[in-house]
């Protein structure tokens, strides 16, 4: 492998330095016991992230929040998965109409999206306003386009017909050819759309804010409601919320390294 000019190397360099120093920033903001005036602070201590993990709201916000993602997920994935295939292998000419209709969520405004959610499950027979299922099925809308682009790319460059066909001539019906050829040869891009939505769902507040609010708190409502706190305690907040998204980064990288 050729080895990188010099202008290269200082481009990737410069880049690292600007997305690292909001991060280092905030995370020696999160140690510090106070920094005023000063341009150094006057001293570093853990009583932030003590004062945080000790706290139950917050715990319990996390807890809401995490649940709230994988049922999202876990609901696209059972949806998304068999249609797909269904596309691809069956109904090649649909797939036009399915990159359409997985975009619609995004077409429209959060906060329109918000009230009409709003206005149409209010009351009537399903009265969900309110409660954790109406933002977990909102969530659920969210997540298809990044499942749906991800699994869609691996189906195309696995040659899924000859996949299929050869697994039917060593005598595999459609299920068993779908769970053990097809599924194993896409788990790479399923890892990646997984970790995609949930990344995004994890930290999304809007619709969280506006469709349950308080009444169910998630991390990113909890964490708006204490902007007017220390903000030592909210970076703290944002720190151990990157910390968690890094650590489901590295988990996810490994189990793809591992499975390649």
């Amino acid at each position: 492998m050729p080895k990188p000019p010099l202008s290269a190397r200082f481009t990737i360099w410069v880049l690292v330095a600007l997305l690292a120093t909001p991060i280092a920033v905030t995370l020696v903001y999160s140690l510090a016991a106070s920094w005023g005036a000063h341009i150094l602070p006057s001293g570093f201590s853990l009583q932030w992230y003590a004062q945080l993990w000790s706290d139950s709201r917050f715990l319990a916000a996390f807890g809401r929040s995490l649940l709230v993602c994988l049922a999202a997920l876990v609901l696209s994935l059972a949806l998304i998965l068999p249609a797909l295939f269904v596309v691809f292998y069956y109904f090649p000419k649909l797939k036009g109409l399915m990159n359409l209709l997985v975009l619609m969520p995004f077409a429209v405004p959060p906060v329109v999206s918000s009230v009409g959610l709003l206005q149409l499950y209010a009351g009537g027979p399903l009265p969900l306003a309110g409660t954790p299922w109406i933002l977990v099925l909102c969530y659920f809308t969210l997540s298809l386009p990044f499942m749906y682009r991800a699994l869609a790319n691996n189906l195309e460059a696995i040659n899924l017909h000859d996949l299929m066909d050869a697994a039917h001539l060593l005598g595999a019906g459609t299920t068993r050819a779908f769970l053990q050829v097809v599924l194993p040869n896409i788990r790479n891009g399923l890892l990646s759309a997984l970790f995609l939505a949930f990344s995004f769902l994890f930290g999304e507040f809007v619709f969280a804010n506006l469709l349950v609010g308080t009444r169910f708190e998630t991390l990113q409502v909890y964490l708006y409601s204490q902007r007017t706190t220390s903000g030592h305690f909210t970076s703290a907040m944002v720190m151990s919320y990157f910390l968690f998204i890094g650590l489901a980064t590295w988990v996810a990288l490994r189990l793809q390294s591992r499975r390649a």
